[in-house]
């Protein structure tokens, strides 16, 4: 069965393989989406009742140049195999989320967002170019400018087939990232420190959900200049089964998560690590979602304009007692994102996982969605299982003008759930 990273909602649907980008769409009989590594967290890459064209075996590269770092390659290559080329050339990605386990088109099509967003803004300010395969078999050239790549970015895989890219890879000196960990205690402490991190490359903080006054971890970065080669990546520890709904229960959590703050009190506050443990932590253990059992979980992640809302967002989830197992929170610059429905803007951002616990979890993210709203804020469709239209309407003002651009060939789980009538 085909599930997205969250594991929820469950969806039958038909499942094809992508092989040469020259090929013609498969014929269909329903609405078709194409789907990269599957990693997005909700229903944004599931088809329920219709068919998935999986583009992973669109890897190939196209071409680049040396100089300047442009690089042309399939839509279905892993960010990982194109780092994997590039940072032995003296580049890399120039934003990146927190896997890299994603394709380059399914980067394009959620208009990803990474550490510093305040310095690079979204992965679609570095699409120099891209194909565009639409179900009626007319292939689209699109570069920035153009009103269909606007769409197109963030557009959910709902424009077309996004066969190849171009990106604009930045130069680095070598595999390496000067790490700092600050521990903070309260949010406003949180607030304070990113405030004195501005000259840094990449900000993120991890906060412990079930504390009162909102402890956690602030990290930050920048490339090191010391060049050099990484040493080969481990094979990530693989968890080997489901784990028990206990698990993830409250007490578990909190243990879970005091570990973690005396971890990062005794560890040294700066250190030389490589590029794939500060970006990518989590891909060393592989299905970590099994972690959260069969029913899976879900993802909230939002922006709001204040402090305010994100202390009342913690406070109601410390009340519900369903903690977050993995709590990120970070501020958003204010450069412009480029596509029609980019969730990145000026504000301050939350993501939270809750283990799926049926009615009362649902229960617990409508009331947070209501806050989101309410505040004027957004929440991410490429985390996003539950959000209502109306939100949904109100997140996005330019969804009119995108839905001008939607090829009918194309749907979703998500887009017939959120879609205006």
């Amino acid at each position: 069965m085909f599930e997205s990273w969250g594991r929820y909602p469950k969806a039958t649907q038909r499942v094809l393989p992508l092989a040469w980008r020259s090929d013609a769409l498969p014929a269909r009989s329903g609405p078709v989406l194409a789907v990269g590594q599957g990693r997005s967290y909700g229903d944004v890459c599931l088809n329920d009742g219709g068919t998935v064209l999986t583009t992973g075996r669109l890897d190939r590269f196209i071409s680049f140049d040396e100089k300047s770092g442009v690089v042309r390659c399939e839509a279905g290559m892993t960010l990982a195999d194109l780092i994997s080329f590039a940072l032995p050339r003296g580049f890399f990605v120039p934003v990146v989320p927190g896997t890299q386990l994603v394709s380059v088109g399914g980067a394009i099509a959620n208009d990803i967002h990474g550490k510093n967003h305040g310095r690079a803004g979204t992965f679609g300010r570095h699409v120099r170019w891209l194909e565009l395969l639409r179900s009626d078999g007319e292939r689209k050239e699109c570069v920035p400018g153009d009103p269909l790549f606007a769409a197109t970015v963030a557009g959910l895989g709902l424009t077309g087939l996004i066969t190849a890219a171009e990106i604009q890879l930045v130069p680095v000196s070598g595999p390496f990232i000067i790490e700092q960990r600050v521990p903070f205690r309260t949010l406003d402490e949180f607030f304070d420190i990113d405030a004195g991190s501005r000259d840094f490359e990449y900000t993120v903080a991890w906060i412990d959900a079930f504390s009162r006054d909102v402890r956690g971890i602030y990290y930050r970065g920048d490339h090191s200049q010391r060049p050099g080669r990484a040493a080969p990546g481990k094979r990530p520890l693989e968890v080997p089964a489901d784990f028990p709904s206990f698990a993830l229960s409250g007490p578990a959590v909190r243990a879970f998560n005091a570990l973690v703050a005396l971890e990062a009190r005794l560890a040294k506050r700066q250190r030389e690590t490589n590029v794939r443990s500060f970006f990518f932590p989590l891909d060393r253990i592989g299905r970590w979602n099994r972690i959260y059992g069969q029913r899976g979980f879900l993802q909230f992640q939002c922006v709001v304009p204040s402090r305010d809302h994100v202390r009342d967002l913690l406070g109601r989830v410390r009340i519900s007692g369903q903690g977050s197992f993995l709590t990120v929170l970070k501020t958003f610059g204010d450069m412009p994102s480029p596509g029609l429905l980019s969730f990145p803007r000026p504000g301050i951002t939350l993501a939270l996982d809750f283990a799926n616990r049926g009615p009362d979890t649902l229960r617990l993210l409508g009331e947070l969605e209501e806050v989101v709203r309410a505040a004027g804020g957004a929440l991410y469709p490429a985390k996003d299982a539950t959000m209502s239209p109306r939100t949904f309407a109100a997140s996005y003002p330019r969804l009119a003008e995108f839905e001008r651009f939607v090829d009918p060939g194309f749907s979703s789980s998500f887009w017939r759930r959120v879609a205006r009538a």
